[in-house]
């Protein structure tokens, strides 16, 4: 489907609800299963072979983090059965591409996560594009679906949907299992398209990020960040235990342009809670969020930073990064 056949995106329809969503996809489903001796019907994809419509192809995956009902019903490549090609939306079949495409012309820049299309544009960059099609090989890190109230932004360019970065809320609660609650804003996932990088589209999410909380006086950044992220903020890679920042970075501290307290949120044993295998993408199991403890304002706090808060099993090591 496109939009140049007089159709808009998905992103641009109205009505997109998870009930609707999740009715037509059961529905177009369970006929499929029923008339699986009819003659097969054929999808499109650019510079490849049409891929035969068939139930075993097909994919029902948990939209958000959480148990719920809602779930996509997405097309699996033929040759990688890891790797997702199109979703199925609107009583159609969207090419991944066309899901996060928009013809909208007030949809530039980053604007917030707020509608269902949204939230499903998100899904897609985050577990198909980011989980499956574009992860470096020698990448650990993996992020479980968003939860469905996630605080997100999308960055939108030439009408396509590039980057994202989520936000964990000062107050909000770590997990749903202890009391426990973030205590600074924190920047928790950032993600930008390979053909997007260094155009400084990190830099402007972190930019915003800041600007977003200007009554603060301290933000948090969630850990591990990737050597890919590093080149994109930018910042040298950490030396001792500190990182270096480059001159663009120290400029616009000159400059008043991110002039925020920053502290690196590193948990223990990070690498291996986010491990895990292409074809795990199918049963990703929500984690237990982290424990969040303020950074010190001043020096005699810092000093007792240094030993672990009682009522925190997990602490955090922080690093300044800004």
């Amino acid at each position: 489907m496109a939009a140049a056949q007089g159709l808009l995106y998905p992103v641009d329809m109205k009505g997109t609800s998870p009930e609707v969503i999740a009715g037509t996809a059961m529905e177009y489903y369970g006929k499929l299963l029923e008339e699986s001796s009819s003659a097969p019907e054929l999808f499109s994809i650019p510079g490849r072979e049409k891929v035969q419509l068939e139930a075993s192809l097909m994919r029902f995956l948990p939209l958000y983090r959480e148990e719920s009902q809602w779930k996509i019903l997405v097309l699996t490549d033929p040759q990688d059965k890891t790797s997702v090609v199109a979703l199925h939306l609107h009583s159609s079949w969207w090419l991944i591409d066309d899901v996060l495409k928009t013809t909208d012309p007030f949809r530039e820049g980053l604007i917030q996560v707020e509608t269902f299309a949204e939230r499903i544009v998100l899904f897609v960059l985050n577990c198909i594009v980011f989980g499956m099609l574009e992860r470096s090989l020698a990448c650990d890190a993996l992020f479980v679906p968003h939860s469905e109230k996630e605080c997100a932004k999308i960055f939108w360019t030439r009408g396509e949907a590039v980057a994202f970065y989520t936000i964990k809320a000062k107050g909000s609660l770590c997990d749903g299992f202890t009391s426990q609650c973030y205590l600074l804003p924190v920047l928790d996932t950032m993600f930008v398209r390979r053909k997007s990088r260094r155009c400084g589209l990190g830099m402007k999410m972190l930019h915003d990020f800041c600007q977003t909380f200007t009554a603060e006086e301290a933000l948090g950044l969630s850990c591990p960040v990737s050597a890919d992220m590093y080149q994109e903020v930018p910042m040298e890679k950490l030396q001792d235990g500190k990182p270096e920042q480059s001159n663009e970075v120290q400029k616009d501290k000159r400059d008043g342009c991110i002039s925020k307290t920053m502290a690196s949120l590193d948990p223990k044993s990070a690498t291996e809670e986010f491990k895990c295998e292409p074809e795990d993408i199918f049963h990703l199991q929500a984690h237990e969020e982290e424990h969040v403890v303020q950074m010190p304002q001043n020096k005699e706090s810092k000093k007792r930073a240094r030993e672990p808060p009682e009522d925190c099993e997990d602490p955090k090591h922080f690093r300044p990064l800004l």
